[in-house]
């Protein structure tokens, strides 16, 4: 695999777009806007990663707005648009899609409006490609600038997996290989509604008790969801699921982090939302998370609370009250039911 396809050029298409041409591969990079193209262009920088210079002078890594410029040429092709632009972006690009080309899961979310996780939504867009899943504990500015990272690849084709870990992996990006598609995506969705939780505690200023508290029920949560669903319990143990909770619900640098800390100090939902340059996943997947959770009598109440206080306007001092006030449980595994 020599060239290799970026489709999305946020923060996260741009770092994995960079480290793809540090392996010496050809890049081709997709810009939605012609106006951001020629930004790039012209600046050698992404608004999203300032102080991170795009090689465009190289040859090697180069920008388009044409899908079939990705399509027609890639051996592989990285999807990194936002979980809720997947099925418009990758509908766009199927007519032109070869029969096979592998195509790699950047998304972290589960579509709102048809509870769809990503890899539903490509089997239905992009029926003939094959899937694979890269997700876990990830600042898109930290993996732009070199800095170690460790991620999951999950991948059905495990001959196919193996090549991928060859093509994008470096001493800096180290990949695991996993063949648990399941896995890593629900990780990946629930941690994001999980971590406007802990902002949310942060931004009430409950204590750093009260957080670790909630990032552990939280992993339960993620685990009995992904096992419902039909993923494997271990996987959610690793940098998909624990690894990337820990990461994401801990630090200010997370959009989704940094959002809850906002709402937790008396931020109006409606201007956040407004004045945010970029997508905060959990928002848009904390509905589809419980309904998925609810269709298969799954018990959430942190991402329940997470979404009454997002989409149903619930006072957060009543939502937390109401989880404190929860009958207490005997502790006897990830498993039980709350």
């Amino acid at each position: 695999m020599n060239r290799i396809g970026v489709v999305g050029a946020g923060a996260w298409g741009t770092a994995l777009a960079l480290t793809a041409y540090r392996t010496g591969r050809q890049v081709v990079l997709w810009v939605h806007n012609p106006t951001t193209a020629a930004l790039l262009v012209s600046h050698h920088e992404s608004p999203y990663l300032p102080g991170v210079l795009l090689p465009l002078d190289h040859g090697t890594l180069r920008l388009t707005t044409d899908p079939t410029e990705v399509t027609g040429t890639c051996d592989a092709i990285l999807l990194a648009v936002p979980a809720q632009y997947l099925r418009a972006v990758s509908a766009q690009f199927s007519p032109h899609w070869r029969s096979g080309i592998p195509a790699i899961i950047c998304a972290k979310g589960i579509e709102r409006h048809t509870n769809a996780l990503m890899h539903e939504i490509l089997c239905e867009t992009l029926p003939t490609a094959t899937v694979a899943v890269l997700s876990g504990p990830s600042f898109a500015a930290e993996v732009a600038r070199g800095l170690p990272t460790a991620l999951t690849l999950a991948c059905k084709n495990i001959t196919l997996g193996r090549t991928l870990l060859r093509t994008l992996g470096t001493p800096a990006l180290r990949l695991y290989l996993s063949n648990d598609i399941l896995g890593a995506e629900i990780g990946g969705a629930v941690k994001n509604v999980l971590a406007i939780g802990c902002g949310i505690v942060e931004g009430r200023s409950l204590g750093n008790n009260a957080r670790a508290a909630l990032t552990t029920r939280g992993l339960a949560e993620i685990v009995r969801l992904a096992v419902a669903v039909g993923a494997q319990a271990e996987t959610l143990m690793g940098l998909s699921g624990l690894g990337d909770l820990v990461l994401t619900a801990n630090s200010a640098q997370s959009r989704n982090f940094s959002f809850g800390m906002a709402l937790g100090q008396g931020g109006s939902l409606t201007q956040l939302l407004a004045r945010s340059c970029s997508v905060t996943e959990g928002v848009y997947s904390a509905r589809a998370v419980v309904a998925r959770a609810e269709a298969l009598a799954v018990e959430m109440p942190v991402c329940q609370a997470v979404w009454s206080v997002l989409d149903q306007g619930q006072p957060i001092d009543g939502v937390i009250h109401n989880l404190l006030t929860r009958p207490f449980r005997t502790e006897s595994g990830f498993m039980e039911q709350e």
